[in-house]
């Protein structure tokens, strides 16, 4: 058996683009050679790896089983190609919207100091939009703010986080002694569904309520912030999101009569990606350095 990194390149941009007239495009092949390279792929496999559906090509269960297997090749040939080069190694993350706006800046920055030569981009986004981009190999490494399920993905735990209930300081209910149902009467403004804050808000929080009262929902910590500070209801959030407003008094914390809320931040990857040295490095960064 000869398989050839071009026909395994070949066989992933046709699963990713759908067809081999789009492939070919993209690979700068003609649509000839990219079927050739495809079709001899497969007489060596002795599989189909798409199922032909009129003049579409439908993933099988052969080319799901090849296709992470596949992609970490090519990952791993990547890697040796740029292995005497500088900036080898380039990350691709994607973090959920607390840890990329409030956490991950400062570690980039330390750990572009630390290691100058690894170039690194960042996609900002809801916790599930994180996993679905790790479980689809569209990044290398995930940051969410609550445990995943997916089968495919390795989740390690990471960092503790505090939430906190917030007002504006002219809130009927700053600085009172609350009762659960006050909280529940309260107007409250969340973030969206898929988001992890939201996951865990709704576990340890509003599932203790006999009821609540959601006034809106926004997909920005910032815009809850905005709209929270101008007195149209209450919130909760990570600490680190609040912090500066709590210490400049234009948000104050509320504390209703539970234990404090926790959560686990975590790092995600594919169960079957390979961890190059340069993501290693950087996980083992993030592990040693996050406070």
């Amino acid at each position: 058996m000869a398989i050839t990194l071009r026909q395994l390149e070949v066989f992933a941009e046709v699963l990713k683009s759908g067809s081999t007239t789009q492939a070919s495009q993209v690979l700068s092949l003609s649509q000839s050679a990219v079927s050739a390279a495809l079709t001899d792929l497969e007489q060596q496999l002795k599989v189909k790896l798409f199922d032909r559906v009129g003049k579409r090509l439908v993933l099988n269960e052969h080319g799901r089983l090849l296709y992470p297997r596949a992609v970490a090749l090519l990952e791993q040939a990547g890697e040796i190609g740029t292995l005497f080069s500088q900036g080898n190694g380039a990350l691709r993350l994607f973090a959920s919207s607390t840890i990329g706006n409030y956490i991950l800046p400062a570690l980039i920055a330390g750990y572009r100091r630390a290691v100058p030569d690894t170039p690194l981009s960042l996609q900002v986004g809801n916790s599930q939009e994180v996993i679905n981009a790790v479980a689809d190999f569209r990044v290398d490494l995930g940051l969410i703010e609550g445990p995943s399920h997916h089968p495919d993905l390795v989740t390690r735990a990471w960092l503790n986080d505090e939430l906190v209930i917030f007002a504006a300081p002219d809130h009927p209910l700053a600085g009172r002694k609350l009762e659960l149902a006050a909280l529940a009467d309260a107007p409250w403004i969340l973030r969206e569904r898929g988001s992890g804050t939201r996951d865990i808000v709704d576990h340890l929080l509003l599932s203790r309520l006999p009821h609540f009262h959601l006034e809106m929902e926004l997909g920005n910590s910032e815009a809850i912030k905005h709209a929270v500070r101008h007195g149209l209801g209450i919130s909760c959030l990570s600490r680190r999101v609040v912090a500066e407003a709590l210490a400049l008094g234009t948000l104050v914390t509320l504390t209703p009569p539970l234990p404090p809320f926790y959560r686990t931040l975590h790092v995600v990857h594919h169960r079957q990606k390979h961890l190059s040295h340069a993501l290693q490095r950087f996980i083992d960064y993030c592990q040693h350095h996050a406070g």
